[in-house]
């Protein structure tokens, strides 16, 4: 039970941060364009606390997952008064429209590199070298004499200094020989070695075969590197923003089981868990949400806010405002739409969490 209280406030907590970051960017944008901003809320349902401050009304509301930025002239059917047309966010250009639509899921990708920033610089960065820290029995790289903590420096006389660039290479080989130049100790040996194709996994459990020598890296810890930890902060958000638009393909297609996905509990027990671990992996785990939050608002989806990008474009295309019936009905499609998926991956979320529980309870009858 205090398991179970643990994950339901690291998840609110979390979430919390990702809202406000989140609205912030579109308040700030709005507010930078010279759109009035009436309320900036956290949360959705009944206003717990309120406070004003010049025309903005400032709200924490009941329900936490979500929250809002309500601007002047942002229903379509809303009735602006003259003095407000400047401030009006449907008279703006649709540049601006655009960019404080942008700002929220812009916001949550900017967090996400100021929290790895955090995490590489005070928990370090990993970093696989070309040094072998094991290899594989009856593998290539054994029969080609290959041992611990030998150091490949070059592949057919081309040198390679990082891991990346060493495991790209002997995948891309399609099995033809290679001849390596390996540091051992003080000495440089040349070695002979032949990739084995082997059956393996991506990340999407999708069959991907490689080519492969059998050895893996030694990886440091490089702590308190602010340049190495800024680049890797903007790379893995990058990685992992390309990442969830192709998860997000293969599920359209129907390579990736939605079942797959988690949900509301699914990210209250990693929360939990993660924050359990350390600060440091709660907030990676905040990063990675983060960039799915920011990366899935961005499509073209009605309610999310590449939907309003979509809806704002077409009005332009069209002349004139799109009917405000259409684009009700049109959200609340979505709305129910996106409400069923949620209730469908709690659905698979509860029945893990089932099994999860009725593991560990025979995990002790078992050891009995």
């Amino acid at each position: 039970m205090e398991s179970v209280a643990y994950s339901i406030i690291a998840a609110v907590l979390g979430l919390g941060v990702l809202i406000v970051f989140h609205e912030f960017g579109h308040f700030l944008l709005a507010k930078l364009s010279g759109v009035g901003v009436l309320t900036f809320s956290i949360g959705f349902g009944p206003k717990l606390l309120v406070k004003k401050k010049g025309e903005t009304e400032y709200a924490l509301s009941a329900f936490p997952l979500g929250g809002y930025v309500k601007m002047i002239g942002e229903d379509p059917d809303e009735e602006v008064s003259s003095a407000d047309i400047d401030r009006s966010f449907a008279h703006k250009s649709l540049l601006k429209r655009i960019a404080i639509v942008v700002a929220g899921p812009g916001f949550n990708l900017l967090l996400a590199v100021l929290l790895l920033v955090v995490v590489y610089t005070f928990y370090g960065v990993p970093v696989m070298s070309t040094q072998i820290s094991g290899v594989e029995k009856g593998s290539p790289a054994e029969k080609a004499g290959l041992v611990k903590d030998d150091r490949i420096i070059a592949i057919d006389g081309k040198a390679v200094k990082e891991w990346d660039e060493l495991s790209g290479t002997i995948k891309a080989s399609g099995g033809k020989m290679l001849s390596l130049q390996v540091r051992r100790g003080t000495d440089t040996v040349d070695v002979s070695v032949q990739p084995n194709r082997k059956e393996g996994r991506n990340v999407f459990g999708e069959r991907k075969d490689d080519w492969l020598i059998g050895i893996s890296s030694r990886v440091t810890i490089e702590k308190g590197n602010a340049g190495l930890a800024v680049g890797r902060a903007f790379y893995q958000t990058y990685d992992y923003s390309k990442l969830t638009l192709i998860a997000f393909y293969k599920m359209l297609l129907g390579d990736v089981s939605p079942r797959n996905i988690g949900g509301p509990i699914m990210i209250a027990q990693m929360a939990g868990q993660q924050a359990q671990e350390g600060f440091g992996s709660f907030l990676a785990f905040l990063a990675v949400l983060s960039i799915n939050l920011g990366v899935l608002n961005l499509l073209p989806v009605p309610v999310l806010d590449g939907g309003h990008m979509l809806f704002a474009t077409l009005a332009r295309l069209r002349g004139r405002a799109l009917p405000g019936n259409f684009v009700a009905a049109t959200q609340s499609v979505f709305i129910v739409l996106l409400f069923s998926m949620i209730l469908y991956v709690s659905f698979f979320d509860v029945r893990r969490w089932a099994r999860a529980a009725q593991a560990e309870r025979a995990e002790p009858s078992a050891a009995k």
